[in-house]
């Protein structure tokens, strides 16, 4: 699964590594669901970054707290599901990490790892989005999209978030590509020879902390 992440190189970075213009920017070192994360979606005049809240909110749901609990979705699964089916063909966008954290299981506990993509100092999870409104009120919020574990993460967690490359981010975000099959083959565990980890502060615990100390490897 995905639970947290971070975002805190500067705005002027993620411009250029992504080629988007950012209105508003606010890094953190301790995203947490709920809040209003970056990401971005394709249009036929390129891409757009914006905030999304996250934790899905589907269009049709009665009560936003709905959120609280789909701040993933199996990329395996999607497609049963009437939360996100319509919403591959037309609602797709990434989000924007530097890196992110797991949790892995030991008899003390979990301890937190954060992971990073090493050949890029920005990437993307694939995510979907959706638009609620009831009466004044507004809410854009998304989902992360999870897959099974590479050879990296499976020594963490039994999950890991979608991360598309660039190549599998210009098809992902192509606002004209319907082939629910090319869209599902980019769902596929990004490659661990690209990847790294290590184990940081249980402060990172607790959304309230945030600051540089948390990718700081523990000691």
């Amino acid at each position: 699964m995905c639970g947290r992440f971070t975002l805190h190189l500067s705005k002027e970075v993620i411009e250029s590594d992504l080629n988007i213009t950012i209105n508003d920017y606010h890094p953190s070192y301790n995203v947490a669901p709920t809040q209003n994360i970056l990401g971005m979606v394709g249009t036929k005049d390129g891409y757009r970054a914006g905030y999304f809240r996250w934790g899905l909110i589907p269009k049709w749901a009665k009560d936003t707290k709905i959120g609280n609990k789909m701040i993933n979705a199996r990329s395996e699964t999607m497609e049963e599901k009437p939360s996100f089916r319509p919403l591959l063909a037309r609602r797709r966008c990434v989000i924007i990490a530097d890196s992110f954290y797991e949790w892995k299981r030991q008899d003390n506990g979990k301890t937190p790892y954060r992971i990073m993509v090493n050949n890029q100092r920005v990437f993307t999870f694939a995510g979907l989005w959706d638009r609620w409104k009831q009466g004044d009120q507004e809410i854009i919020s998304c989902t992360i999209l999870t897959t099974k574990p590479n050879e990296i993460m499976e020594e963490i967690h039994d999950r890991m978030p979608v991360i598309l490359d660039e190549k599998s981010r210009e098809q992902w975000l192509q606002p004209d590509q319907h082939d629910v099959q090319v869209l599902k083959s980019l769902m596929k565990p990004y490659p661990s020879t690209a990847m790294s980890f290590y184990p940081v502060s249980k402060l990172v615990n607790n959304p309230s902390n945030n600051d540089k100390t948390l990718i700081e490897p523990a000691i």
